[in-house]
This record gives C-alpha cells, structure tokens and sequence, in this order.
C-alpha cells in the first residue's frame, strides 16, 4: 500500500501530460472556430459568471491580466464579445458575450461534453466524481502554496 505523499505524486504524475494533450486534443477542436485554448476559457468564464472586467477574468483563470487582454482583444475582432461600461468603475469596461460568442461557446462545450462522454468507459460516475474532488484538494491546497488566493 502506497503512503499517502506517494499516492498524491503518483496521481499529480498524470496531471502534466494530461493537460498538455488534453489542451493539443482541444486547440485541433478549436481551428475551425479560430479560437485558442485562451479565447476559449474566456469564453467560458464569461458564459459562467457573466460580464467582468479583465482583471476579473484573469484572476478566475489564474492567469496575468496582460495574456487575458490578449485573449480578449482577439475576442473583439472576431466578434464574440463586446465591451460595456462598467457602473462600477469608470475607466474598467466589463467584456461581455455578445450573441455570436455565447453560441460559438455553446456549441463547443455541447460537442466537447460528447467526446468526453466516451472517455473512461472503465470507470463510474462516482469514481470520476472523486477524482474530481482530489484534483480540486490538490490544486486548492498547491494554490495556497504558491502564495495564490484560496
């Protein structure tokens, strides 16, 4: 049996690759749309939680504010979201989805839910669910590491 610090590294092992080929599987998913792994997670962060400034995003995706403004301005030319003045701060517009952008991020997340659907046959819902769940202890308690906000 494994001790619990080699049982952490064994599943952190995977973590890398997974992400590194899941973000290659994704970015093909997205040349159609003309999109990056980027533009598509702000995409999603605003189909989450609506409107927000650039700061705002960046810190939703713990990322640097100046990558989210690239993100975003690549956002602009295409179309997909548009930017509104922010009641809340005069000189911090709120970047919004505009109806072009909520559909593009609607279909891409309908069609990436149905390819995962086939992945992982060989376990449950509830093992999925658990994995899940130490990956969000995991990388909560290496935020807090790293000197990140909880």
């Amino acid at each position: 049996m494994l001790d619990r610090g080699a049982a952490l590294y064994e599943v952190l092992r995977h973590v890398r690759p997974l992400v590194l080929n899941s973000a290659r599987v994704v970015e093909a998913a997205l040349r159609p749309y003309g999109l990056s792994v980027g533009t598509r997670a702000v995409l999603e962060v605003l189909a989450e939680h609506g409107p927000a400034p650039v700061p705002t995003i960046a810190d939703r995706l713990e990322l640097a504010r100046q990558g989210v403004q690239r993100h975003v301005n690549d956002l602009l030319a295409l179309g997909l979201v548009e930017s509104r003045a922010n009641p809340a701060h005069r000189r911090s517009v709120l970047i919004a989805l505009t109806q072009a952008g909520a559909g593009t991020i609607d279909r891409i997340r309908a069609e990436e839910l149905r390819q995962l659907a086939s992945l992982a046959p060989d376990r449950t819902p509830e093992e999925i669910a658990t994995a899940a769940e130490v990956l969000r202890s995991l990388s909560r308690d290496i935020r807090r590491r790293a000197g990140g906000a909880a």
